[in-house]
């Protein structure tokens, strides 16, 4: 569940380039209202407690943003990092977000007992531990995976 947690970060810089530059907020609450409402029904569809699954995403909601927030502050002072391909939020960004979305909501879903068990904390942080390893995410985004995840358990 964490690596596709960092997955969706991923996606955050997508998200950036999208909107660099266009005046687009990062904000954008009706959108995630939008996302969250959405979240609600197909996890009642899937037997997740909604609360719960709004919970989750919200924290991913919040971590997306930073990382939005972290990568228009370099972007500023090194516009040379900024990416040459702005993606598009409709046909590019959205359906990889809800391919992620669902497989989030699968993870919760499967991970149910554990997350309400004594040693969540435990195996998060250790599961934590083992997609660093894999993805050396930079600081940023490292940051950000540790804001994605404290609704977990």
């Amino acid at each position: 569940m964490v690596d596709v947690v960092a997955r969706r970060l991923d996606v955050a810089d997508m998200v950036a380039a999208a909107k660099w530059g266009t005046g687009k907020p990062i904000e954008d609450k009706a959108r995630e209202q939008q996302i969250l409402d959405s979240v609600a029904k197909r996890s009642a569809r899937m037997g997740i407690d909604p609360r719960t699954a709004q919970r989750i995403f919200r924290d991913q909601i919040e971590a997306g943003k930073l990382v939005q927030r972290g990568l228009f502050a370099r972007w500023a002072v090194r516009p040379g990092d900024v990416p040459a391909h702005r993606p598009d939020l409709g046909k590019d960004v959205r359906p990889l977000l809800d391919r992620i979305t669902g497989e989030l909501l699968a993870g919760i879903k499967d991970t149910r007992d554990v997350r309400r068990g004594p040693s969540c904390r435990a195996e998060l942080a250790a599961a934590v531990g083992r997609v660093e390893a894999a993805r050396r995410p930079d600081a940023l985004h490292r940051v950000a995976l540790a804001r994605a995840i404290p609704s977990i358990c």
